[in-house]
């Protein structure tokens, strides 16, 4: 399972985990959700908060592969190996109702009108994410799925489920 890590402006899009090839093809390892909208010909990512122009973004086995403006060798991105990958939030292209899986960390679990908890990580168990609930002393998983989840309001930091209390155990 893999922690999804949350700061305020920027977004954790995930870990390069090594090279690929000699032409400077940055291997990453990413849960992001919206993949598809970053990793795009001219977006900017961060690392080490510089940012960083991608050139070309292609899917191979479990990796998502770039590369980077102006590094075109392996010796020239061998110094990113085992640095984590951010997007700005501003670049996310989002309304006020819109929100990341990150955004969702805080949040106070509501079901039937009562608090069931407070979500304290995401997690991604490799079929889907699971919001881990912290409630006094214990500690259960929410699968993020409309089964379960009904209405989020992002901006009261509120979630509001159906059926969650029958998975604490």
């Amino acid at each position: 399972m893999k922690v999804v890590k949350i700061m305020n402006e920027w977004i954790y899009l995930g870990k390069i985990v090594s090279t690929h090839g000699i032409k400077g093809e940055i291997r990453i390892l990413s849960n992001f959700e919206r993949k598809k909208e970053v990793l795009v010909p001219s977006f900017l990512i961060y690392i080490d908060h510089q940012p960083y122009e991608i050139t070309s973004y292609r899917h191979h086995k479990n990796y998502e592969m770039i590369c980077l403006k102006e590094y075109e060798t392996i010796n020239d991105v061998l110094p990113f190996i085992k640095k984590d990958v951010y997007i700005h939030r501003d670049d996310l292209k989002k309304s006020d109702e819109d929100y990341v899986l990150q955004d969702l960390i805080g949040c106070n679990v509501i079901e039937n009108k009562k608090s069931i908890g407070q979500v304290q990580e995401i997690v991604y168990n490799k079929a889907y994410y699971l919001l881990q609930v912290k409630e006094k002393n214990h500690t259960f998983y929410i699968p993020n799925l409309p089964e379960y989840i009904k209405k989020v309001d992002i901006q009261k930091k509120e979630i509001y489920t159906e059926n969650a209390q029958g998975l604490m155990l």
